[in-house]
């Protein structure tokens, strides 16, 4: 039955008939109308009646269903309005006591609101009586402090600034007492600004500090200081803009040389005036200079004054009221907005006009010789401001510094920490120095590359050699208006001489005749001749012009020298195989004495030997025949000494080696070979200036030939043995006194003399040497104890004590 209700009512709740009833907008006037336009109204009727019907039914359902739960609710009704009723009537008592507090209170409070007004008023009023009487003081010692004139200005601002004060917040029109005084304030205004106005142009025109003071400090009275000095600061980068796009001009210009060019034509530079066009423009960027630095020291002047004026009644720095909030001081806001102007309206010019960027990129040094010029300037304004006694004209303007603010401070890089005003200064000419170094470059690569054609293979000439010295030389001299650009071109120099030790190392004759000894100069011997004495006029040439950079900087200097040391390289490479060649074949010739006899006795007196021997011949006629045939073409007699001295000192030591080497060594034989330590000196003096200069080998030359002559103890005992002879070397001269049992070392490893000699070149090392021989002596002592012998030759203690001398040393 439930169920069956539910479907009814959810019958007509879908009905579209009735769907419109269930809306929330639903009007009855509207329904209706709908109803009789559509002209089925009885239809409509029905359905209503029906629908009318449903809902009775359903009602009638619903009440029987839950009548225990509607008489419940319809008691709870009526307890619910007897709970109501009581606070009806409560709430009526309530209100009936509110009205008669309100009735107690109401007047009282009237009263305290209408006197709370009428003080109010009054404080009003007696505030601006006071005002007024205030005013009509201040304009009455106004009137007496314009009288005295510009003594008296920084007073009338005081005033002013009071009187201002005492104009704001508040409505002081229509009052017919102060009218007057208030036009004369307002006059006295504008007069005591425009006073101070002129003041401080006088002041900074001439660089008077009192003046300028005494003007800033009307200003700071009148509140105005930041504003005006913006204004002052602003008039000058203002007029700076301008003087920089008026130099620039290319219009400006070209005007003097035409000056009836067509209108609305571009006027350009012709071939035949660039030079007065040029001339003009270094003309008005010196002018600029001058304009620019003008403006600067006003600005630093004025800035000094900033940094050291304090207020008389608050002691406020003035440079404090300018940067406080954190803004950057004025110097170095308008250096900032100079050096980027500079920047721009260069670089905007040069992009406009081809020639202004031509004559700033091929004339760049004279440009930066301005910007140096200027900036020296600064600097020696700024040095002078800060060792200025500051002055005062009156007891209004105060100059104080504390010990934050001492003279020794520089106020032109005051401003920001690691800020570098120069650079800033020069980076606006950074695209040009770059253009100006590569066509430097270019220039002084252009000889050499012209001296060094494409399949040549002579070295330049003495001519052309010093038309790439006179170009380096020249750029250089160009470039010493500044330290940085000399660095820079010393360093193109340098790669300049680099290019050429290229050029030159490509011409050297690296073939097998460069080496050769045995015949005359062969043609490539002669052309590394001709590229090493090249090479040494280039090293010559530019060590005198490093001689000749005193105002360079000291890294200048060290840059060109470098390139001497690539110069100095390839001049060693050059002669390298020529001075190896020689020293093998020394070496070669000095072996050969093993192939003589030096066994035989002493000769009989009417038997003279011969003063030398044949090797030692034919090595004094090879040094002497390569000293003149192959050395003495080279101009750099120094340099092939510092060469065949090395050469000499190794002929010497390969001579003692070998001398000691020699087995058997008669009496005869010592007599020859002592001869032959007199003639190596001989031998080996074309080789040095001095014999005497070479050192320890020399030395060891003259103390080894006593020896032969020497009993085996004494030789043992020689001073000489250790520090200057080493001891491997006598221990292989004593094995010629030893019987032929005791083997020399080469000979007990079965080693040629040139494979030992070979051996010793490798092993440098002492203690290696006496290894080698602790075992040629150790063989010894096996073979005697093998043939069960007594006894030891005399000569092997004297050995073994020299030995172990030199292996424990």
């Amino acid at each position: 039955m439930e169920n069956g209700r539910q479907m009814t009512a959810n019958s007509l709740l879908k009905d579209d008939c009735y769907v419109d009833f269930l809306a929330g907008d639903f009007d009855v006037k509207t329904y209706t109308a709908q109803a009789i336009h559509h002209a089925v109204i009885a239809e409509q009727l029905a359905k209503l009646a029906q629908g009318i019907s449903q809902l009775d039914k359903e009602l009638h359902s619903q009440v029987v269903a839950r009548h225990e739960d509607l008489l419940a609710q319809a008691t709870g009704i009526e307890s619910l309005e007897g709970v109501l009723q009581m606070m009806q009537t409560r709430i009526s008592a309530l209100q009936a006591a509110v009205d008669r507090i309100r009735t107690k209170i109401a007047d009282p409070y009237n009263k305290i609101v209408a006197r709370i007004t009428q003080l109010a008023r009054l404080q009003v009023a007696c505030d601006l009586l006071r005002r007024i009487i205030r005013i009509l003081y201040l304009s009455k010692r106004l009137q007496g402090q314009l009288q005295g004139g510009s003594r008296e200005i920084t007073k009338a601002a005081q005033s002013l600034n009071e009187l201002d004060y005492l104009s704001q917040g508040v409505d002081l029109s229509g009052i017919e007492v102060i009218e007057n005084d208030l036009l004369l304030i307002s006059r006295a205004r504008l007069e005591v600004e425009n006073q101070a106005k002129r003041l401080l142009e006088q002041g900074m025109e001439i660089q008077n500090p009192t003046q300028v003071g005494t003007a800033l400090q009307v200003f700071y009275n009148l509140g105005t200081l930041r504003e005006t000095i913006s204004s002052v600061v602003g008039g000058y980068r203002t007029a700076i803009q301008d003087n920089i796009t008026s130099a620039l001009d290319i219009k400006g210009l070209t005007q003097p040389t035409n000056p009836r060019g067509a209108p609305g034509r571009a006027v350009l530079p012709t071939p035949g005036n660039t030079a007065a066009f040029r001339a003009a423009l270094w003309t008005n960027l010196e002018k600029l200079m001058d304009q620019i630095c003008a403006a600067c020291r006003q600005v630093q002047h004025l800035q000094k004054i900033l940094v050291k004026k304090r207020d008389p009644v608050t002691h406020v720095c003035f440079i404090d009221e300018i940067i406080k909030d954190g803004q950057p001081d004025i110097l170095y806001t308008f250096w900032t907005d100079i050096t980027n102007t500079l920047s721009d309206e260069f670089h905007r010019a040069t992009e406009a006009s081809s020639f202004l960027k031509q004559a700033f990129e091929g004339e760049y040094p004279k440009l930066l010789r301005l910007y140096n010029e200027l900036w020296r300037r600064l600097q020696q304004y700024s040095a002078s401001l800060q060792g200025a006694p500051s002055s005062s004209g009156g007891t209004d303007t105060v100059l104080d510094i504390t010990a934050a603010e001492a003279d020794n401070q520089d106020l032109f890089t005051r401003g920001k920490l690691g800020y570098n005003p120069e650079k800033a200064l020069k980076d606006s000419l950074q695209t040009y120095e770059a253009a100006y170094l590569s066509k430097s470059l270019s220039r002084l690569f252009d000889p050499i590359n012209l001296v060094f054609p494409m399949g040549g293979r002579n070295p330049p000439s003495n001519d052309e050699l010093d038309s790439i010295i006179k170009t380096i030389s020249s750029e250089l001299n160009v470039a010493s208006v500044d330290a940085n650009l000399s660095l820079a071109v010393a360093k193109n120099a340098a790669k300049t001489v680099q290019l050429f030790c290229v050029k030159s190392e490509q011409l050297l004759c690296t073939q097998g005749d460069a080496s050769q000894v045995i015949g005359p100069l062969t043609e490539g011997q002669r052309r590394n001749v001709a590229v090493v004495n090249s090479l040494y006029r280039l090293q010559q040439a530019v060590a005198k012009v490093i001689a000749g950079l005193g105002s360079s900087p000291p890294a200048a200097a060290e840059a060109l020298s470098s390139s001497l040391e690539e110069v100095q390289a390839l001049m060693k490479h050059a002669v390298q195989p020529l001075l190896q060649s020689v020293s093998d074949s020394i070496e070669a010739i000095i072996i050969t004495l093993h192939q003589e006899d030096f066994s035989g006795p002493v000769s009989s007196p009417d038997k003279p030997d011969v003063p030398c021997s044949l090797y030692m011949k034919e090595l004094q006629g090879f040094i002497s025949r390569v000293m003149t045939e192959y050395f003495r073409h080279f101009l750099c007699v120094d340099f092939i000494y510092e060469r065949t001295e090395f050469i000499a000192q190794r002929a010497i030591e390969l001579f003692i080696r070998h001398a000691s080497l020699l087995r058997p060594l008669g009496e005869g034989g010592k007599m020859r070979l002592a001869a032959d330590f007199a003639q190596m000196e001989l031998a080996v003096a074309p080789l040095c200036r001095r014999v005497s200069d070479l050192g320890k080998p020399y030395r060891m030359l003259r103390s080894f030939r006593p020896l032969l002559f020497q009993t085996s103890e004494l030789i043992a005992s020689s001073p000489a043995v250790g520090d200057l002879i080493p001891y491997s070397t006598l221990l292989h001269f004593l094995f010629s006194r030893a019987p032929s049992e005791l083997r020399s070392p080469h000979q007990r490893a079965e080693w040629s003399i040139a494979r030992y000699s070979q051996w010793l070149d490798e092993h440098p090392s002492e203690r290696d040497r006496l290894t080698l021989i602790r075992g040629a002596l150790e063989a010894y002592v096996q073979s005697v104890r093998a043939r069960q012998g007594k006894e030891f030759a005399p000569i092997y203690p004297i050995m073994l004590q020299l030995l172990q001398r030199g292996t424990t040393g």
